[in-house]
């Protein structure tokens, strides 16, 4: 489906970090050898020497440099998938809607980038030649490296996916212009500090833009996906529908082995053979309710903050463990029952 679509994509990301920054850190390691060779030759060649503070330092600012990068990409591409859902008639891979862990990281890390990069420009202001070590270099190129695959990748999936007549959606468009502006952005900004035409007021500048884009992105996070309040109900209601969903298969299990369901869930949680999670809600604490309808057929029921999302878009609902598992806000129950000729099969295939 090309790399902006989930798998594909973190395959994607996993081939460039494991296989192509190696690389690119050999290469340079080469290139540094042959360098100092070259010094060792010609005195007038020497680079200044790096300095303990000025490597971590580099290191610091650019590992630093691409954590942000992937959460903010990981950020907009949550909030592209939840405002432009991909509309499915089959089974499709789970991927949480959740943005506290980018949002957070987004937050916490920032200004420690910030401090650091502000630190090393206030050393090349003191000291110009620093940006020309070895360390500062290597890492500006291999970030160069890394920019200029992606934005390559990214035209290429999308010349691709029209040249092929697949949909251009509106949600893959979004991911394919994050991408391209992100790392479009990082490499003309590695590329104007590798020619020195960094000034002050242009570096206070790309920090503006930096910080218009982060504050943004978590400013539209929110508004798509709501408030920390609202995330916590969400994340209450998918836990519900877990536990509800694992006595839903205890039940089964049940059915499977006594041959009948059991009338209440205490039957259940009182034999050691059947292993139910949690009986009660974790955001009420009351007890979920099991009714026994008619002998194969029952029903579990629950409390929900909100209404599920649709049944087209909501994989860990619509693909829960025997049926739907959409719901609406309030007072819920879901209808189940057992199928006595497949659990029989089942039984005489495992023996």
């Amino acid at each position: 489906m090309g790399m902006l679509n989930h798998l594909p994509y973190i395959a994607f990301f996993y081939f460039l970090f494991i296989f192509l920054v190696p690389t690119a850190i050999i290469f340079g390691i080469v290139v540094f050898i042959s360098n100092r060779n070259k010094n060792n030759m010609d005195t007038n060649q020497i680079r200044p020497k790096t300095t303990a503070k000025d490597f971590f330092l580099n290191f610091g600012a650019f590992t630093l440099l691409y954590v942000l990068v992937g959460n903010l990409i990981g950020l907009l591409f949550t909030i592209i998938n939840k405002a432009y859902p991909k509309i499915t008639s089959g089974y499709d891979y789970y991927v949480s809607s959740s943005i506290s862990w980018p949002v957070a990281t987004l937050v916490v890390l920032s200004p420690i980038f910030i401090l650091l990069m502000y630190s090393l420009e206030r050393e090349y202001r003191v000291s110009p030649e620093m940006q020309d070590t070895v360390v500062h270099r290597g890492l500006t190129y291999v970030t160069l490296f890394i920019a200029g695959c992606i934005i390559a990748g990214d035209l290429v999936t999308g010349v691709y996916y029209f040249i092929d007549g697949q949909e251009l959606t509106t949600g893959f468009l979004l991911k394919v212009l994050v991408l391209f502006v992100v790392f479009s952005c990082l490499f003309i900004y590695y590329i104007s500090d590798l020619r020195k035409k960094l000034t002050r007021e242009s570096r206070i500048t790309w920090r503006i833009i930096a910080g218009i884009i982060v504050i943004g992105s978590i400013i539209w996070g929110f508004a798509v996906l709501g408030s920390p309040r609202t995330q916590r109900l969400v994340k209450y209601d998918e836990q519900k529908v877990s536990d509800l969903q694992n006595i839903n298969s205890q039940i089964i299990n049940f059915y499977s082995n006594k041959g009948f369901i059991p009338k209440s869930m205490e039957e259940i949680a009182s034999n050691d053979s059947y292993y139910i999670s949690r009986t009660v809600d974790p955001e009420t604490q009351k007890p979920y309710e099991y009714n026994k309808n008619t002998d194969i057929t029952y029903s579990l029921c629950a409390e929900f903050n909100r209404a599920s999302e649709d049944k087209n878009n909501n994989a860990p609902y619509r693909y829960g463990l025997y049926g739907d598992w959409t719901h609406p806000a309030g007072h819920y129950c879901f209808s189940r029952n057992v199928d006595p000729d497949n659990i029989r099969k089942q039984t005489l295939m495992e023996y």
